[in-house]
């Protein structure tokens, strides 16, 4: 019997390693390229060189300019097969090789030759190659040609005409306006795509014109549209213009809605889930209104089509974090996808019911996500997690299910993020559920017996020595915690040791078993873990006496940033003075960009050490003492960031940095030239203070010279009242003098002219007189504070469309503070929200806030503010900034 031929596609492991252009070199391929000068072309052959050639150049290969034209000028010979392939394939590399203007020239005669073909394939690729390789003034030549393929009977021609107008008008837009009748026409095509791209084209050429998209929308919302891309993309502008025009009917309808709910019962499943999502991004969508659109993605959720499951799923997800009550009705749909076969699907599912669901059926859920997690990836399990952490602070009598579900799944296998996921949300119920503090911690405790990652079991050590002995019982963590000094690598053992001794010091009745433990400590054979337990017996009671402020350092909260005082300690240099802390800068310095960006930047996890990045403000202070005209104006306080006064792109870019003295502010204004032909002098900004009438000018120090791309800085300073939060609007002129300056031997004519540029207006607001400086126990640096200082009252913020995240993004910018604990980040469908944060007022005076939010049916937002301070005047100066912002 003849055995059965066993073809390469057959072995799926061998399929998997081959690849056709395996081994293919640059050399080689130029090599072979030269098959297209021979006199009998071998048309498949040199389809397969040009493959390569498109390999190469989409791997990111560069070919020289030599190598490149002679390519180019070997591609040009092709022209004369007739073989279609390769006429297709000669097209391609044209456009990839892009010649430039001295080479267009050879291949234009050609191209416009089959532009005017009577075979539509050429027509079509010549179009899009011409207007890829051609520039403006050729354009003018071909604008004619161009014109009738838009409205050609072809659709393949009209298509290629549109979808280059649409290239084109980054580049030439004069010349592609100008085709609006003709593109007005290919709207109305019957071939679906023709019209998918005309409209795309006729959108894009009237986009600055918010009157023309409207009247656009309005005429095309009639019903001329019947292609299903096209109308996606009609239902897309279609909501551009209800978000701009943001006004409702007399009526109370918002305008073109009833467009959208009509798209509802389209025929195409597309066009439908299009105006269904359209209708649940809508601003301050209503329940009425989302009414039909949830109709159909529940419709969606039972498909048979995976996409569709998942479309809708993932809208609905979304519209839970505004409007749960609008989705409870999907619920029963969404349970039966919590078995879909795509976890994708099944993992949106549960999040979305996580949501949606009432405190009755909490207990339901939890025993279908209980077999669900195992099936599920890492980064799904997280999205659960997150979505199970919300859920227990909506509902906290349910945090016995909850909390027993996470600790169950924190002792399965899983990765770093995955187990740091289920620790940070155990830690955020522990800090926000009082009553989940002693079941949490002994989860915890249980966790660190057998925990693999060392940042998370010093991360619980750490929480444990804050909130351990704070419960009714902490003898019982002790065990716990001395097991890692026997069973775990240094660095969890030194931890263990801090851990042990702030037990100690906060429980007088533990103090002797914990000397007991330490002392067994000193043995260790780490030197960090023996030095530790040395200082923690010495000052827990040994023979020397320990300054209190000592103590304090070691087991009160350090509001210090450890970036700072690691930079302060490096700087000291050892003399009788001793290291004074209270001169180590509070302000959490943001990482430069150019920094953020560097390859081999990436951080690896939440556990990888922080970087300390170079401080701008101390070469801002070096800079200004430097000039003695502000030699006497004392400490720099603060720097902002720089104020951008101009546009992008403009003659001349000018950006401002604020900077904050006791009595003074100093704007430093860096201008840059960006004619090449110019030389500026005399560079100065006039400042108009009438809207700032308590300052007053008291320095302006011009800049000479100003040569084309070289930076320069110009000053500006005024005196203000001294310490107080002094806010004004100032306008901004650049004045200079104009010199010609000579291309060829770069030397500036000597009469100049005068010019000026107006800036953008520039404000100094209350936040400019705050640093961002963090504290790392916000309850203890809070409680630590004089309540005498503490100032209260409630405000009325009015409507907030975002709802909370809006209304605390807003009065953090107002304030300028740093938000503590990660407060900043507000829960999805949250009715109610407490953010910390916590700064340094001009004069030194440092500020902790207690901002709690509550929104009800109306997207109306109530704000009870809480602030104290070393100085109550600066409590009622915080207040007075709320109340005028």
């Amino acid at each position: 019997m003849a055995q059965p031929l066993v073809k390469k596609d057959d072995d799926r492991d061998d399929e998997a390693d081959y690849s056709p252009f395996m081994g293919i070199e640059k050399g080689a391929v130029l090599q072979e390229a030269r098959v297209f000068n021979d006199p009998q072309l071998d048309a498949r052959r040199c389809s397969q060189v040009i493959t390569k050639l498109l390999y190469l150049l989409n791997q990111g290969e560069t070919f020289t300019k030599v190598e490149a034209t002679e390519v180019f000028f070997s591609v040009t010979k092709l022209f004369q097969s007739r073989d279609l392939g390769l006429r297709r394939m000669v097209y391609l590399i044209i456009k990839e090789l892009s010649p430039s203007a001295d080479e267009v020239i050879i291949v234009t005669s050609s191209l416009m030759k089959d532009m005017n073909s009577k075979t539509d394939m050429y027509r079509a690729n010549a179009i899009r190659v011409l207007c890829r390789i051609t520039d403006g003034t050729l354009l003018t030549q071909i604008e004619r040609y161009l014109k009738q393929a838009i409205v050609d009977k072809n659709p393949v021609v009209a298509s290629a005409a549109l979808v280059s107008g649409i290239h084109l008008l980054q580049t030439n837009p004069e010349i592609v306006k100008r085709w609006s009748n003709e593109v007005q026409e290919a709207v109305q095509s019957r071939a679906a795509l023709v019209q998918f791209h005309a409209l795309a084209l006729l959108h894009q050429i009237r986009q600055n014109d918010r009157l023309a998209v409207s009247k656009l929308v309005t005429s095309l919302t009639r019903g001329s549209v019947r292609s299903p891309l096209a109308q996606c993309l009609l239902i897309r502008y279609t909501s551009q213009v209800i978000r701009e025009s943001g006004n409702t009917t007399q009526s109370g309808d918002r305008p073109f809605y009833d467009f959208l709910e009509s798209c509802l019962r389209h025929k195409s499943e597309m066009v439908i889930f299009e105006a269904a999502k359209a209708i649940t991004d809508l601003n301050g969508v209503t329940s009425r209104e989302l009414t039909p659109a949830i109709t159909v993605l529940q419709l969606f959720l039972s498909s048979s089509k995976p996409v569709l499951r998942f479309a809708a799923v993932r809208t609905l997800n979304k519209v839970a974090m505004t409007h749960p009550m609008a989705v409870t009705n999907c619920n029963i749909d969404m349970e039966s996808l919590i078995s879909d076969q795509n976890r994708s699907i099944a993992t949106l599912a549960i999040t979305t019911l996580l949501k949606t669901g009432n405190e009755s059926s909490v207990d339901r859920l939890m025993k279908q996500i209980t077999n669900f997690m195992s099936d599920i990836a890492d980064e799904f399990k997280i999205v659960v997690v997150e979505a199970i952490r919300s859920l227990c602070l909506k509902f906290p009598l349910k945090y016995r299910s909850l909390m027993n579900f996470l600790s169950n799944i924190l002792r399965e296998e899983g990765g770093f993020d995955y187990k740091k996921a289920i620790v940070d949300s155990i830690v955020i119920l522990i800090r926000d559920i009082p009553d989940a503090k002693e079941s949490g911690l002994l989860h915890l405790c249980e966790f660190i017996e057998d925990c693999e990652f060392t940042y998370l079991s010093t991360q619980i050590l750490h929480f444990l020595g804050i909130e351990g002995p704070k419960t009714v019982d902490p003898s019982k963590y002790i065990r716990y915690i001395y097991n890692r000094v026997h069973l775990e690598n240094a660095t969890v053992r030194a931890s263990a040791v801090s851990t042990l001794a702030k037990f100690g010091a906060s429980v007088d009745g533990l103090k002797p078993r914990i000397f007991v433990l330490l002392r067994r400590c000193l043995f260790d054979s780490d030197d960090e873990v023996r030095d530790r337990a040395t200082l923690y017996l010495n000052t827990l009671g040994g023979d020397i006496e320990i300054d209190n402020d000592v103590s304090d350092f070691l087991f009160g909260s350090l509001d210090i940033p450890l970036v700072n005082l690691e930079t302060s300690l490096k700087k000291y240099e050892p003399s009788d003075k001793a290291f004074d802390i209270n001169l180590v800068p509070r302000e959490v310095k943001s990482q430069p960009l150019a920094e953020k960006k560097a390859p081999g930047k990436k951080p690896t996890g939440l556990g990888a050490p922080p970087s300390g990045p170079p401080s701008t403000v101390d070469s801002y202070e070096r800079q200004l003492l430097s000039i003695p005209e502000f030699a006497n104006f004392g400490k720099l306080f603060k720097s902002s960031a720089p104020v951008e006064l101009t546009e992008a792109e403009t003659e001349y870019a000018v950006n401002v940095v604020k900077h904050i003295f006791d009595t003074h502010v100093v704007f430093q204004y860096t201008c840059t030239n960006t004619i090449p032909e110019q030389l500026l002098e005399d560079v100065i900004v006039i400042v108009d203070a009438s809207e700032a009438e308590e300052f007053s000018q008291v320095i302006s120090k011009p800049l000479r010279s100003l040569p084309y791309d070289s930076p320069g800085q110009t000053f500006v300073a005024f005196e203000k009242p001294e310490g107080l939060p002094t806010t004004g609007k100032f306008s901004n002129i650049l004045k200079f003098i104009v010199k010609e300056v000579d291309p060829t031997s770069g030397e500036a004519e000597d009469d100049g002219v005068e010019d000026e540029y107006q800036l953008e207006d520039l404000e100094v607001v209350a936040a400019d007189y705050i640093l961002k400086v963090g504290v790392s126990n916000f309850r203890n640096a809070w409680e630590s504070m004089d309540p005498d200082s503490e100032r209260v009252d409630e405000y009325g913020l009015g409507q907030r469309g975002e709802g909370l995240s809006e209304a605390v993004n807003t009065v953090i910018n107002i304030l300028g503070m740093q938000p503590c604990e990660g407060t900043e980040a507000v829960p999805p469908n949250s009715r109610s929200h407490t953010c910390l944060l916590s700064g340094v007022f001009i004069g030194g005076v440092k500020v902790l806030v207690r901002l709690s939010f509550g929104i009800d049916s109306t997207k109306d937002v109530a704000m009870k503010l809480a602030v104290r301070s070393d100085d109550v005047n600066v409590s009622d100066a915080i207040h007075e900034i709320v109340a005028s912002g």
